[in-house]
């Protein structure tokens, strides 16, 4: 009586050695079906990132503009008057945790003239302001000429005029001087027309240290400008009332938040949609790739498969051989391609001046999206050329 055949079975780790034999014995064919695969996932990964390094180059562009600024003045009481501040408003605004940079100016009993000899009464609707040092880097203000007040100037007769001050003064250029609160203060520099804060066009502005100790200053602020997280604004604008003044929360103005911000929501929302949209054709597109190559590798090895069946191997081990190779190729494509898709993007954007933006789920989902689709399309053709019997195979070859 004939023993029964004892049925072969091989360790995971001969399963792996197995399955690697075909990348190191078909080096060319491996490297072309890797390369399909990395130019599938690099095209996902070009496409997404330059549309998500676009996106956010133009809601940098729109916060620069002022769609996350916040302004908190004195509002009016019962009786219509103004309220002041406290002094403490400034310090409190700075502690709500999404507002990123706070500035202010105060008031002062100062006016400015040409000279000396110019009626009081004559005061071209200026108005004399003290200022924070850090000013003009929240409000993205610039210079026409000259330069900002310092450490130094801040304690010193100095100032700089806002452009229609400067233009009504009849300044032309820094080092000149003008007549303010009683005494003669030098033009340090003018400023460039900001459309955040029109107010500063019409004042001269000083230290804040010169402004309490000389212009009748009290110290306290005329106005904060906060800077918030962009995703926050609507949140910091509700909190911010009570948080400058929490005894009266009522008599404190807080702007709304501008127009702006309104276009950044509908910006970020419909190229967030856009990226989305690309990714999932891009995905698709070379998913297809990616199945189009291993259905042909696994198609031209049917000649293998014979042989293999004929000396004895099972379906299953066949079919886990060519998985494993599938895999193996998805994985190598995969990283392959997120590299060069990376690269294709910070190359881009720095060409453009954006900053580079790669979505993170697409750094995911690329790599495993190529193993996962070279997996499923090694697999199909494995399991069919498993049932093949080996005459059949052969024959085929």
């Amino acid at each position: 009586m004939t023993p029964p055949l004892r049925r072969t079975r091989l360790r995971p780790t001969d399963m792996l050695r197995l399955g690697m034999i075909g990348p190191r014995t078909r080096k060319m064919r491996s490297a072309l079906s890797a390369l399909g695969i990395s130019l599938g996932i690099a095209a996902v990964i070009a496409v997404t990132g330059i549309s998500a390094s676009n996106q956010a180059h133009l809601l940098e562009r729109l916060d620069r503009l002022g769609s996350n600024l916040i302004t908190v003045a004195p509002g009016n009481g019962p009786d219509q008057k103004p309220v002041p501040l406290p002094p403490t408003a400034e310090k409190m605004l700075a502690n709500i945790a999404p507002v990123q940079q706070v500035t202010a100016t105060g008031a002062t009993k100062a006016q400015v003239y040409r000279n000396d000899l110019v009626p009081a009464q004559q005061t071209n609707s200026l108005t004399v302001l003290a200022a924070r040092l850090n000013l003009l880097d929240v409000l993205h203000a610039t210079l026409q000429s000259g330069h900002w007040l310092d450490k130094a100037s801040e304690n010193l007769p100095m100032t700089v005029l806002g452009d229609q001050a400067a233009l009504r003064l009849g300044v032309t250029a820094p080092g000149e001087r003008v007549w303010l609160g009683g005494q003669w203060f030098v033009v340090t520099g003018i400023l460039a027309p900001n459309e955040l804060a029109p107010e500063l066009g019409t004042a001269a502005l000083v230290g804040w240290p010169e402004a309490t100790a000389h212009l009748g200053a009290d110290g306290t602020a005329a106005m904060v400008y906060l800077r918030a997280h962009p995703e926050r604004v609507p949140d910091v604008q509700t909190v911010a009332g009570a948080t400058a003044d929490p005894t009266n929360p009522s008599t404190v103005a807080v702007s709304r938040p501008s127009d702006l911000y309104t276009a950044r929501t509908e910006t970020k929302n419909s190229l967030t949609g856009l990226v989305l949209a690309l990714a999932a054709v891009a995905l698709l597109v070379g998913g297809v790739g990616i199945a189009n190559t291993m259905v042909v590798g696994v198609m031209e090895r049917r000649g293998e498969v014979g042989l293999r069946r004929a000396l004895g191997a099972r379906g299953g081990q066949i079919a886990v051989q060519f998985l494993i190779e599938a895999v193996l190729m998805g994985l190598i494509g995969g990283v392959g391609g997120l590299f060069v898709g990376g690269l294709a993007v910070y190359g881009y954007a720095l060409a453009q001046g954006w900053p580079a933006s790669i979505p993170l789920y697409t750094v995911i989902a690329g790599p495993l999206v190529s193993v996962l689709v070279a997996a499923v399309a090694g697999i199909y053709p494995a399991l069919r050329a498993a049932r093949v019997s080996p005459t059949d195979a052969l024959r085929s070859a």
